[in-house]
């Protein structure tokens, strides 16, 4: 058989993972190229021959995404493989147009294909959209497992934006460690909160590599999903989490709803705060698309601290980046938040800088808040001018890792976490508990 020529289309995630399971040691298909989208700074980069392997000795360029119909000419593509997440069907179809139009084939690859079997048992935590609730249910999660005396750790998602060649398999165990990986504050906020548990996480490019790594020092796995991704690795307990602010996208986007359809349990997050109209609808589309999957309601609980400090206060709500961007939310716990407490909410569009100004004209759907993006230093630096310049009495911070240890600025600020609260039988404590009892006797 001729050498095909192959592109794929990912996130800095997704992509690459897809590349090391199907691509990098087999000589049928030659991968020419990446491209980047969703996440900035990552194109021009180049995939490193450390990770690329033998059959691509010169390692792989990244190109943006909006170079897409000129690659496939130009370097002879015959498939271009799909490879990232927390994408609509319309946006998706849209990207499979533009190939088929440049002569190529639209790939997606499935579970089968890109899965790694892990040797110990594997609980899995994901989601149909971003932002749907997967961190507050990872922690949830671990204290369980905690409380069971159970030797784990837990591998997150990738969100590898920075040096590949120095993230392979990066292993957090103090939050000194996130320092010396220069995490970005997507990162931190994801792993802060489990390592303060006292959590052991794994992260990095090649998760054949961190799975040998976790799999020494643990008789059990958590996987961490990213945005609406399934794992990377064959779960044996597989909750995915639901979201009633946005119901009806738990079958319009990929591939969350692949990730409902797998499901053996279903949570129905942020019953507290969503109409209960949609609660009703979300409940009844999961029946009916996974009649099998056990469901458990649960809220969303905001703690504010130090609350009675926002009341009539103007704030400037700072949330989590990507659950606003590519999570398509308006607004976030932060700014539920403010509102609870009596706050006047300040819109930062007109003090934002930078790389934060164009944030809006990019997201328009985006509400008075400020997504905390910080994929590099200038980015970074431009947050914080970005607050400080802004005429606020203090900053509600609505983000799980505390930005002011990356982005510092001198205007008062409270912090605001959330946590899972399951309000229907059985819960997670019984249903991981009988997993326990028959994976681990």
């Amino acid at each position: 058989m001729e050498t095909s020529n192959v592109l794929i289309m990912g996130a800095a995630g997704r992509d690459f993972h897809n590349f090391n399971v199907c691509f990098r040691d087999q000589s049928r298909s030659k991968v020419r190229a990446f491209t980047a989208a969703q996440i900035p700074n990552i194109e021009g980069r180049t995939y490193p021959p450390v990770l690329s392997g033998p059959h691509h000795p010169e390692g792989i360029p990244i190109f943006p995404e909006e170079r897409l119909e000129d690659l496939i000419r130009e370097l002879e593509i015959d498939e271009v493989v799909f490879a990232y997440s927390d994408i609509s069907y319309v946006e998706l179809m849209h990207k499979a147009s533009r190939v088929h139009a440049a002569g190529a084939d639209f790939v997606l690859l499935g579970r089968e294909s890109t899965s790694i079997k892990a040797r110990v048992p594997v609980i899995s935590i994901c989601a149909v959209r971003t932002g749907a609730g997967k961190s507050p249910t990872t922690r949830q999660i671990c204290r369980i497992l905690k409380k069971e005396n159970i030797r784990f750790v837990v591998i997150r998602h990738p969100m590898p934006y920075g040096k590949l060649e120095s993230q392979i398999c990066q292993r957090f165990a103090s939050l000194d460690d996130l320092k010396a990986h220069h995490c970005t504050v997507e990162e931190g906020e994801e792993y802060a909160p489990l390592i303060e548990m006292g959590v052991l996480v794994f992260a990095g490019v090649d998760y054949g590599t961190i799975l040998e790594e976790a799999q020494s020092e643990a008789d059990l796995i958590v996987w961490d999903g990213g945005n609406n991704d399934w794992p990377f690795y064959y779960p044996d307990l597989h909750i995915v989490v639901t979201d009633p602010h946005r119901q009806g996208h738990e079958e319009r986007y990929h591939p969350g709803e692949a990730n409902l359809r797998m499901a053996n349990v279903v949570i129905l997050n942020k019953v507290d705060t969503a109409d209960p109209a949609n609660v009703s609808l979300l409940r009844k589309n999961v029946q009916r698309i996974n009649p099998d999957a056990v469901v458990i309601e649960a809220a969303c609980v905001v703690k504010v601290e130090n609350p009675e400090s926002l009341k009539g206060r103007k704030v400037l709500v700072v949330e989590d980046g990507p659950t606003l961007t590519h999570g398509e939310m308006s607004y976030g716990a932060g700014w539920i938040a403010a509102k609870e407490m009596g706050a006047e909410i300040l819109d930062p569009r007109r003090y934002a800088v930078g790389s934060i100004a164009k944030i809006y004209d990019q997201y328009p759907h985006l509400g008075p808040v400020l997504p905390a993006m910080g994929y590099s230093e200038t980015q970074l630096s431009e947050l914080a001018q970005t607050i400080e310049g802004s005429p606020c009495d203090l900053a509600v911070l609505g983000t799980p890792f505390d930005i002011r240890k990356v982005a510092p600025f001198s205007k008062p600020a409270v912090r605001i976490s959330y946590d899972l609260e399951e309000r229907t039988s059985p819960d997670l404590s019984m249903i991981v508990g009988n997993f326990l009892r028959k994976r681990l006797p």
